[in-house]
């Protein structure tokens, strides 16, 4: 079996092939394009923007990908497509992606179909605009190819990336036995923590495709808190690396300079989160400060250590409480904020504490951020329990949950 894996929920392109089996999850190609340099100067993603570097992509990872893969083959004659009721068809797919398209007739006309068996595509949640451009791509492939789709869950497939933990650069390593890791490390029930640019939730796993949301934010995500928070401090985007190397740097006692930032919702019974009220704290201490204060670099690395210790105290607080409450003994986390080397420090010191028989499960952090190998690990263990669809009933879902 072979899986094209298709991701564009937010900036970042990704494309992923991979050959899994019953024994292994063979991951062939992981390729990402990142839009931060173009979106960099606005201080965060436009959808807009980001849709167009998407049209501009997806063809050119693809075709990467399969050329690394060994899966790009010639037609005998290169020929332009005629015509057709077919061709006709795909335009009408991608007539909302006239760059798209224009790119996509050049490759379906240039290269025989690759030994594709299904075609994974993220479908939601994100931005409208950049999950449309994924799954019209995906829908095009799979009505010229006849290969069937499945829509995967973005928050899902950020869950399941710690099925990926093993993985390595190489496309030639193979991971341990898929099966064997669900039975021996990841025991289920379990607790994960998605904490990404534009959620923060704590949900239970029951089983593979069984879950329940018990807490999520009420305002901003956690790392949407990161981002507003390095754009009041000047720092740039994406805020969470910026604040996290700010942090790094900052001395640990400073006597001349007191910042104490509060942990919303640090001791409420319930397991969601706010991080509004933390911006706003960030912004009020930064106004108050005189010019001399706001521009030193101690200032800086002082209030930005202490407003991401805010964050990781309530998030570590919150999902042991769950865990504690529904008596887990794994906790896993996911999404691009888990990538944070103090949160994942932190997190680990707590759960031993929690409990020495407790396993925390974390992938690495190429996984944690946007990929498309996560969506690819996601459709094939949800195989099983899902069935591939038909491409034209695969639509995007801005809102869609992974939970009710």
């Amino acid at each position: 079996m072979k899986i094209l894996a298709i991701e564009t929920s937010c900036d970042d392109t990704c494309i992923a092939l991979a050959e899994p089996s019953a024994k292994d999850f063979k991951l062939m190609s992981n390729l990402i394009s990142s839009q931060k340099e173009i979106h960099k100067k606005w201080g965060g993603v436009y959808p807009s923007f980001a849709r167009r570097e998407h049209q501009k992509n997806l063809v050119p990872l693809l075709e990467q990908g399969l050329r690394a893969t060994n899966m790009l083959k010639l037609k005998v004659k290169n020929e332009k497509l005629k015509i057709t009721v077919k061709n006709l068809k795909l335009k009408n797919i991608l007539e909302r992606e006239k760059f798209l398209y224009d790119k996509t007739e050049k490759f379906l006309g240039k290269y025989q179909k690759p030994e594709i068996d299904y075609i994974a595509v993220t479908v939601g949640p994100g931005l409208d605009p950049c999950l449309w451009t994924g799954v019209n791509f995906a829908k095009a492939l799979a009505y010229w190819w006849g290969v069937p789709i499945i829509p995967v869950n973005h928050i899902e497939g950020h869950l399941l990336a710690n099925w990926l933990t093993p993985i390595g650069e190489s496309a030639k390593r193979k991971t341990q036995n898929v099966k064997q890791k669900t039975e021996n490390k990841i025991k289920l029930p379990a607790i994960c923590l998605i904490v990404s640019g534009g959620h923060t939730q704590i949900i239970l796993v029951k089983k593979i495709g069984q879950y329940k949301i018990l807490g999520e934010t009420r305002d901003d995500a956690a790392g949407e808190a990161f981002d507003k928070i390095a754009r009041i401090l000047g720092l740039g985007y994406p805020g969470g690396p910026v604040i996290a190397q700010q942090a790094k740097q900052s001395s640990m006692i400073n006597d001349k300079l007191s910042i104490k930032l509060p942990r919303p919702m640090l001791n409420t019974k319930d397991y969601d989160f706010s991080f509004s009220g933390l911006k706003t704290s960030v912004l009020y201490d930064y106004i108050k400060r005189n010019s001399k204060i706001k521009k030193s670099k101690e200032y800086i690395r002082l209030i930005a250590k202490e407003a991401q210790q805010a964050i990781i105290d309530v998030l570590i607080k919150k999902t042991l409480k769950a865990a504690r409450d529904y008596r887990v003994k794994t906790i896993m986390l996911g999404g691009g904020v888990a990538a944070n080397k103090e949160l994942r420090i932190q997190f680990e010191k707590k759960v031993q504490e929690y409990s020495p028989e407790a396993n925390l499960i974390v992938s690495s952090g190429k996984y944690c951020t946007d990929n498309a190998a996560m969506i690819a690990m996601s459709a094939y263990l949800r195989i099983p329990n899902k069935k591939a669809i038909n491409w034209n009933k695969i639509k995007a879902e801005p809102n869609l949950r992974i939970a009710d």
